[in-house]
């Protein structure tokens, strides 16, 4: 990315970010923007904030701190995620996902994007989508899916047929955050599994997610269209 494009990236999230401040009125909330410890929405349900939480499976040693605090704002077709994340490793890169449930086996779950941190553990992107209570995967009908591309075909290959049987729409309501790297992940004290969290098919471990909340109510759930 050029100085061009960093400063029309940094001047589009501020933007946005002043947008959604304004766009999010709370009754009775909290009076710190840093910390979201349960969702807080508008009276429309259209924009809402919360927290995203340390994995609670991984070792004691492995980023205590990590945390990350996530907005979003319903514009119509589409809605605004904002996610900012600090104390992660530095300058490492971060794949983020939509995920059925929020921990481990995860359920149906759908890549969303990269967040990479800078020399303090910080980083911020947002992405746009339909980050709602209709959000969801499907796959139909039963025995008629067609043969799906093969890109991949390391230790989690790309499924090269198709489903066999039939996938209704199934929510995906739950936010996940894994290293990109195994590498990354042990070497800040995580563990070194392999995952099939990025794009290659060869991440490390899942270090945030929302298990603060309930697995049928994922944080998309309370959020309107």
């Amino acid at each position: 990315m050029n100085a061009q494009s960093r400063a029309l990236t940094r001047n589009a999230l501020s933007t946005f970010a002043a947008a959604l401040g304004a766009a999010v009125t709370l009754t009775g909330a909290a009076t710190s923007v840093q910390a979201f410890d349960t969702l807080q929405c508008n009276k429309s349900g259209k924009a809402c904030r919360f927290n995203m939480v340390r994995n609670a499976t991984l070792p004691a040693t492995c980023l205590p701190n990590a945390t990350a605090r996530v907005k979003i704002r319903s514009g119509g077709p589409t809605e605004l995620m904002r996610v900012e994340v600090d104390g992660l490793r530095p300058n490492t890169d971060y794949d983020f996902f939509l995920t059925q449930v929020p921990k481990a086996p995860f359920g149906l779950s759908w890549y969303q994007g990269d967040i990479e941190t800078d020399a303090y553990g910080h980083g911020e992107q947002t992405f746009e989508g339909r980050f709602n209570e209709e959000a969801f995967i499907v796959a139909i009908p039963a025995n008629a899916q067609p043969v799906a591309p093969q890109v991949h075909s390391n230790q989690f290959p790309d499924a090269v047929f198709g489903q066999t049987t039939q996938v209704g729409p199934i929510h995906t309501f739950h936010l996940g955050l894994w290293f990109n790297s195994p590498t990354d992940a042990a070497n800040s004290g995580c563990g070194g599994a392999v995952t099939p969290f990025n794009g290659e098919h060869n991440a490390g471990v899942q270090i945030l997610n929302t298990s603060n909340f309930a697995d049928q109510q994922g944080p998309l759930f309370f959020i309107k269209p």
